[in-house]
């Protein structure tokens, strides 16, 4: 019964999801341009991509140009949709697909290429030809701008995203205009004027240059009307950033008056009502959807802050000092060649193929031996073999003497270049960790007579769940996870997966955890403390031959902002209702490269009601992780452990255990921030 709930739930989320994408790109298709073209329905369908967002999207074309665009303009529109779907469909799953400007470049292309035939068949095509390239580039572009909002990622876009949706579903409304008043532009004037009181004059101005301009092409009058009015008006009321609402509008009204002053078309006389409507719709808007309510945080007494500069610089010493004993714990393994490498080699390219190979390698081994053997301190002090180095008995009786001592000579240059390369190698890492330990040491001093450092009066709160079982056969589990909050209010999530399975690649997890978190509590930057791990590792793994992924999680818990950090490790899945991202990276695991070979970085903002789910891939990796995809957009719990427990049972019967399994699962309840 409740499996069949959850199907449920996710496939109301999904019908909500494409019904919403086909009334959208239905309505933007009543947005057009001069010429016929409606490019933000055709860049809308090529944003949502494949699947049935994507379908959903291409249906809504199609309506829109059966209802809004003749039959001919029509017939273009829902050939480039579709132009535009199956391409979308084509490369799906490809890595060239995932670049920001490859969609809007494809969509772009489809809608030239089609239209460009009618420009070419028609009896006037330079007159056609301006119009099919506007189009185009405002296909790509709108593309582009709505990305943010049907693929998910690009956090810090999203409001600029909904900004241009806003004002290109407007559009669709310009045409309704009772007494000569386009509602639809009345509204896109009230939002420049709220976007320049809100952020400024420059945004404010920006925001009105590319609205006026969208307008100007949907209106097509032949003169920068709107974008003059729009640009001129948002730069006016920007400068009142925040403060008097009626300050604002009145500079509005004035600058909006100043630009349509010269205009004397009947168009002007439009913007001006328009203008003048748009600012009491500003004054109206309540003042809760404004942030007037807005509660100052004060900052704590400097006495009540608990973690001190000089505590977390004390962390950071033992972190280091730490490491440092860490980088000396592995098996030490002599690298050292035995000098009669140098003769066993010269032999086989000498004395293979000699008359008296039988005599000097078989019956008189042991006189050769010493001969050789006698030899070795004249050769190594020297840097070069001399036939006078050699026995009397040895270098009579060789009939390939000069031969024998250039083959010598040769591969003793080679010898001693790879004996000096192994001493540079050691000093240099020997060096390494003296590095560590003069830091520490370093750290240790200045951490004296340090005033204390503040923290932050409220935070979001969260609930973790974690599930962790060993290989088939194995009794102790490879991965490792953890979670801890830091004193400067960062929450971390760490899983690590060491090389192999069992006992030695628990400890080879468990120590990259215990030594990272070391550096994350001391306050270390967790870019600069897995730069620091990986260069370590190498180093490490030079004497030991192991290596660990690294699966990091970041959130800062005043604000939500989130960063993923990835060395060799399988996907993260961000959960929030019916919809799942999946977060990838392409660095080797810690250890296998030095640096400066930093990690994948991603930034994201989680909300309330998130989940966000870091595994291992014994449970499931980016090639085979659709099972895992589908049982999270179906999920509908509240309790992140028993979300690991079912991914982890799920994995079981997917994988069959061939591997060590770690599930790590954050959920953000919806009560968005708790005092402290």
């Amino acid at each position: 019964m409740h499996g069949q709930l959850t199907l449920d739930n996710a496939r109301t989320v999904r019908f909500l999801n494409g019904g919403v994408r086909f009334f959208l790109s239905a309505a933007l298709t009543a947005a057009t341009i001069s010429g016929g073209g409606a490019p933000f329905a055709l860049g809308l369908t090529a944003a949502c991509g494949a699947g049935i967002d994507g379908m959903c999207a291409l249906a809504g074309a199609a309506l829109g140009a059966l209802i809004f665009l003749e039959f001919s303009t029509g017939l273009a529109h829902v050939a480039v949709a579709i132009l535009v779907y199956t391409a979308a469909v084509a490369f799906r799953g490809l890595k060239i697909a995932e670049k920001p400007l490859f969609t809007p470049m494809l969509a772009a292309g489809m809608t030239l290429a089609v239209e460009g035939i009618y420009v070419a068949q028609s009896f006037s095509p330079l007159e056609h030809l301006t119009p099919c390239l506007l189009s185009t580039v405002l296909v790509g572009a709108s593309a582009r701008c709505y990305a943010p909002l049907t693929r998910g990622g690009e956090e810090e876009k999203k409001p600029d995203a909904l900004v241009f949706l806003a004002v290109t579903l407007l559009l669709a409304f310009s045409d309704v205009a009772p007494a000569g008043i386009s509602l639809g532009r009345t509204v896109i004037a009230c939002l420049v004027l709220f976007t320049a009181w809100q952020k400024g004059a420059a945004s404010g101005a920006v925001t009105g240059v590319w609205a006026g301009l969208l307008a100007d092409l949907c209106a097509g009058g032949g003169v920068p009307v709107f974008t003059a009015e729009y640009g001129f008006a948002g730069l006016a009321a920007g400068l009142r950033t925040r403060q008097s609402r009626l300050f604002s509008a009145i500079l509005w009204l004035l600058a909006a008056l100043t630009a349509l002053a010269p205009v004397t078309q009947a168009q002007g006389l439009s913007a001006m009502k328009e203008a003048a409507l748009a600012a009491p719709l500003f004054l109206l808007i309540p003042r809760k959807l404004l942030g007037g309510k807005r509660v100052k945080q004060d900052t704590p007494p400097q006495s009540k802050a608990l973690p001190t500069l000089r505590e977390r610089l004390d962390r950071a010493a033992t972190a280091f000092r730490d490491l440092y004993d860490s980088l000396g714990r592995g098996p030490v393994q002599s690298t050292e060649e035995n000098p009669a490498i140098v003769f066993d080699r010269a032999a086989e390219r000498v004395c293979r193929g000699c008359a008296l190979c039988d005599l000097c390698w078989k019956k008189e081994y042991g006189a050769t031996y010493n001969a050789l053997n006698d030899a070795t301190p004249y050769l190594l002090e020297r840097g070069r073999a001399l036939a006078k180095d050699f026995p009397n008995h040895f270098s009579s009786r060789c009939i390939h003497l000069p031969d024998f001592l250039a083959a010598i000579n040769g591969e003793l240059s080679a010898y001693l270049l790879r004996k000096q390369y192994r001493h540079r190698m050691d000093e240099t890492r020997q060096d390494a960790k003296g590095q560590y330990a003069r830091l520490s040491d370093l750290l240790t001093a200045t951490a004296a007579n340090l005033e204390a450092v503040p923290t932050a009066g409220a935070r979001r709160s969260y609930r973790i769940g974690a599930a962790i079982k060993p290989k088939q056969g194995e009794t102790a589990c490879g991965d490792t996870l953890a979670s801890f909050e830091t004193d400067g209010g960062l929450l971390c999530l760490l899983l690590s997966d060491g090389m192999g399975s069992g006992e030695a690649a628990r400890r080879e997890s468990a120590l990259t955890c215990r030594l990272l978190r070391q550096f994350l509590e001391a306050g270390v930057e967790a870019e600069a403390a897995l730069n620091t791990m990986n260069a370590a590792m190498a180093l490490r793994g030079q004497e030991t031959g192991s290596f660990s992924t690294i699966d990091l999680l970041t959130l800062r818990l005043e604000s939500g902002e989130a960063a993923l950090y990835k060395y060799g490790a399988a996907p993260t899945y961000i959960k929030r209702f019916g919809r799942v991202r999946r977060i990838t990276g392409a660095a080797l695991p810690a250890g296998l490269k030095p640096a400066p070979a930093g990690p994948d970085v991603t930034h994201v903002t989680l909300e309330p009601e998130t989940f966000a789910v870091l595994i291992s891939d014994g449970a499931a990796d980016s090639g085979h992780d659709e099972w895992l995809q589908n049982l999270l957009a179906g999920w509908n719990g509240t309790d992140p452990q028993q979300l690991a427990n079912l991914i982890l049972k799920e994995a079981e019967k997917q994988n069959g255990l061939s591997d060590d399994c770690g599930v790590q699962v954050l959920y953000l309840p919806p009560e968005e921030v708790k005092k402290v």
